[in-house]
């Protein structure tokens, strides 16, 4: 795994990390979800890198990237979409397969309804994908926005705690609590990586120390309530293009409902709408082997020229443990 860091035009650098021989161009890309980081998907990403130059970037306001991140200025995602089709312009202008979880998927998305001439494939876990109403509401009336200020999930991140005395001290906060419940190891310790920092300017050994997020509370709120995207417009545009897709949807608790699927089916036949048992939203987290292996038969086919009968997926290097019941 090996750190980097692009400029882009915003007065900032997009910060990531990649696998793979480093002279090889980029053939995936990963977008994190919603106050994660790149980091936190590296144990799932890593053995893709056996195979092909992969990375995952860290978002605007998250992980380690330096882009501006004005809470109040944030009204969709398209600040996000515009921050990947400038890094891929500028590191992957022959397309790549783009994936990505919950807010990634969605952006994963719009990327390639506003450019598809740079995205070869799109495996989307969960994508944020809304009803169109929810959608015209937010553009036609904004004041409409008033109900995503009001969702549970941008009321709790605004309070998140955000500062810890300590790593370990994140590390047991979290630990089988609330979202991370469910997270295989070493999901957690991996985000934490990069999700908090060491604020303080003691020396390295002192033990009074202060930790704080890299996702500001304020800044993931925001994102949450950022809803004015057009993802079933982006939709045309990656059907009319032709553009494999492969959405993964948990069969509990996920944000794309029961009709909201269907219509997404309905239309759009050509795409795979792949169901994943025993799952939440968190399923890279949860099945990160069911992830790994849509996006390495996308490598097989679109990068590699592999037939179905050729491919193969790739070695599942996680623990594979039983989750704790009862």
């Amino acid at each position: 795994m090996r750190r980097f860091t692009t400029d882009l035009k915003a007065g900032g650098a997009l910060a990531g990390i990649e696998f793979g021989d480093p002279i090889k161009p980029f053939t995936a890309v990963w977008i994190h979800a919603t106050g994660f980081n790149a980091m936190t998907y590296q144990s799932m990403l890593a053995p893709l890198g056996l195979r092909q130059r992969v990375a995952a970037l860290d978002m605007r306001g998250h992980g380690r990237s330096t882009l501006p991140a004005k809470p109040g200025k944030i009204k969709s995602w398209h600040r996000y979409r515009d921050d990947v089709i400038e890094w891929l312009e500028k590191e992957a202008p022959h397309g790549v397969v783009l994936a990505g979880h919950s807010m990634g998927g969605a952006v994963a998305l719009l990327v390639a309804g506003k450019r598809p001439d740079l995205v070869k494939g799109l495996v989307l876990a969960d994508p944020v994908i809304l009803s169109r109403w929810t959608y015209f509401w937010n553009h036609v009336f904004p004041p409409a926005t008033w109900l995503m200020q009001r969702s549970p999930l941008a009321k709790n991140a605004k309070k998140r705690r955000a500062e810890f005395p300590s790593f370990r001290d994140a590390l047991e906060s979290y630990s089988g609590r609330g979202a991370f419940e469910s997270w295989r190891e070493p999901f957690l310790a991996d985000y934490l990586l990069d999700g908090i920092d060491r604020i303080d300017h003691n020396s390295a050994d002192s033990a009074d120390q202060t930790w704080r997020l890299l996702c500001e509370p304020a800044w993931e709120s925001a994102t949450f309530r950022a809803q004015r995207n057009r993802p079933w417009s982006a939709m045309k545009v990656v059907r009319k293009h032709k553009i494999p897709m492969t959405i993964l949807r948990p069969n509990r608790a996920s944000v794309i409902s029961g009709k909201v699927r269907a219509q997404i089916i309905l239309a759009n036949q050509s795409l795979i709408m792949k169901g994943v048992r025993g799952v939440s939203h968190f399923l890279p987290m949860e099945a990160p082997y069911e992830v790994r292996d849509v996006i390495s038969a996308y490598l097989a086919r679109l990068v590699e020229g592999f037939t179905l009968e050729e491919d193969a997926q790739v070695a599942r290097s996680l623990n594979m443990r039983r989750r704790r019941t009862g």
